[in-house]
């Protein structure tokens, strides 16, 4: 018995030894974590420091016969404290990084971390239970059997990197499964997989397209507009999330981590789905300054955000100023960006994350040309002065391009004063446009070279000039993308 007790002991030496070095070393985490569970920003860090201290004397406590009890006292208190922050943490809905072994192992609170204190507990208070006198063997006890406790040791140590080991194998398993998802829904090759309403996680609306207006309740039933959000003059973030979706909820401490460095940037928006409740519960905690429920998933269908969790920058003068940010990854990619990025810069945007290889000469002034329009008249370079203009690039035999000149002629001829001007590229003959009547010239650009200097992609593909002659947006391809430059609904 007496050596059972102090395998006891020296396994919650090495645990709390191990914690109180590892938050040691990581001082940067440790004071996150403080920071996630509430603690104020002043008392973070002084709080992250005392408690590796305290833990590692807990742990010293440990190895001395006569100071064991008064180590299990304070694990027990320790142990119990962090049990009752880690519940009244899930009742809130949230979700902090524990932040238990610093950077060897850390995880969002849970009902396993939870279970896992409890066990840890349960042994120190076995501990104060037996007494002062209680507490086993001493390491230096002439009756020690070294081989015997070097093997308890090798044990305890077994099971707990075999603990450890199947929980690695776990995640592993899931990240695996879910790169096999993305694989399935993106092959090419290997036949058609259909997924009503999925697309690539990365789709979304161009960069430089108008963010669509929307009105939407928030947790109390108010009901807020996009003009509303963008009073404060500032760009908006927008997490497109669910209170069913697991990934969402390991972000959670995340996010309010993020708003606190980010607050003099941007403003974070979460568009949600499902009731009140269910959102208070997830994301209605510190973690979020706005959370809007749509009916269903209206906003996020115009943004083609398929996925939760997305994110989505839009600048401040209302336009999309990112590609939709799917996943954890690549939504901490886009933060570290706008972390690094002044955003008050002019063309300020984050391109190339996956999934878009469309050509992005945003912030470029328009190619220096001359050309004859279909009715003899010459256009250069300086009809894009004084006013915003959409650059269409069109061809004859693209049977889209025909269907949506009809489009096209129809907005030409009911936009008003403040809409852009339109201006089309074409490679085709003079003869192939006389029939669509458009007001707005229609350039003859033989093989599309001067509009593959605009950054063509395709037929039919635009991108939107500013009234400086610069192009503001990356190249749109399709009608539901070029309409969304000049915020045209379809």
């Amino acid at each position: 018995m007496d050596t059972f007790l102090l395998l006891l002991r020296l396994t919650l030496f090495g645990i709390f030894a191990l914690a109180g070095v590892a938050k040691f070393l990581d001082l940067k985490g440790s004071e996150k974590a403080f920071k996630d569970f509430g603690i104020p920003d002043a008392l973070a860090k002084p709080s992250s420091i005392a408690l590796s201290v305290f833990e590692i004397l807990i742990a010293l406590l440990f190895l001395s016969v006569e100071t064991a009890w008064y180590g299990a006292i304070g694990a027990a208190a320790l142990l119990f404290l962090f049990i009752g922050q880690m519940i009244y943490q899930m009742a809130k809905g949230r979700a902090p990084d524990c932040h238990c072994f610093g950077q060897l192992h850390s995880a969002p609170v849970g009902k396993l971390s939870v279970a896992r204190n409890i066990m840890f507990g349960a042994v120190a208070l076995f501990l104060v239970y037996r007494g002062p006198a209680g507490q086993g063997m001493s390491l230096n006890d002439p009756g020690l059997d070294i081989m015997q406790l070097a093997f308890g040791v090798i044990f305890i140590g077994f099971l707990i990197a075999v603990v450890f080991y199947l929980k690695k194998i776990s995640e592993q398993q899931i990240q695996i499964m879910r790169r096999i998802e993305l694989m399935e829904l993106i092959s090419r090759d290997g036949g058609e997989v259909e997924r009503e309403h999925i697309g690539h996680p990365h789709e979304g609306l161009p960069i430089g397209a108008v963010v669509p207006d929307f009105e939407l309740p928030d947790l109390s039933g108010a009901a807020v507009s996009l003009a509303a959000l963008r009073t404060a003059k500032k760009p908006i973030l927008f997490f497109f999330v669910s209170p069913t979706c697991k990934p969402c909820e390991a972000l959670v401490p995340e996010f309010a981590e993020w708003q606190r460095e980010l607050k003099d940037k941007v403003k974070f928006v979460f568009l949600s789905s499902g009731t009140a409740e269910d959102n208070v519960a997830k994301f209605g905690g510190e973690g979020a300054n706005v959370v809007l429920l749509q009916n269903g998933r209206e906003v996020a269908e115009q943004v083609k955000a398929k996925w939760t969790p997305t994110a989505l920058l839009m600048d401040a003068n209302g336009r999309v100023a990112s590609h939709a940010a799917a996943g954890d990854t690549a939504i901490r990619t886009l933060i570290e960006q706008i972390k690094a990025e002044d955003l008050t810069r002019e063309f300020a945007h984050f391109a190339n994350l996956d999934g878009h290889t469309h050509a992005n000469k945003i912030g470029e002034p328009v190619p220096e040309f001359t050309l004859s329009d279909i009715k003899g008249n010459q256009i250069s370079s300086d009809f894009f002065r004084n006013k915003p203009t959409l650059v269409a690039f069109w061809s004859r035999t693209c049977p889209h391009c025909v269907e949506m000149m009809k489009e096209l002629r129809e907005w030409d001829k009911v936009k008003g004063q403040d809409q852009p001007n339109l201006v089309v590229f074409s490679d085709s003959d003079l003869a192939d446009h006389e029939e669509f009547h458009l007001k707005s010239p229609i350039v003859l650009d033989e093989g599309h070279k001067t509009a593959g200097d605009f950054g063509m992609f395709g037929t039919p593909s635009a991108v939107l000039v500013n009234e400086d002659g610069r192009i503001v947006s990356e190249t749109a391809v399709g009608a539901p993308d070029i309409w969304a430059l000049v915020g045209k609904k379809r």
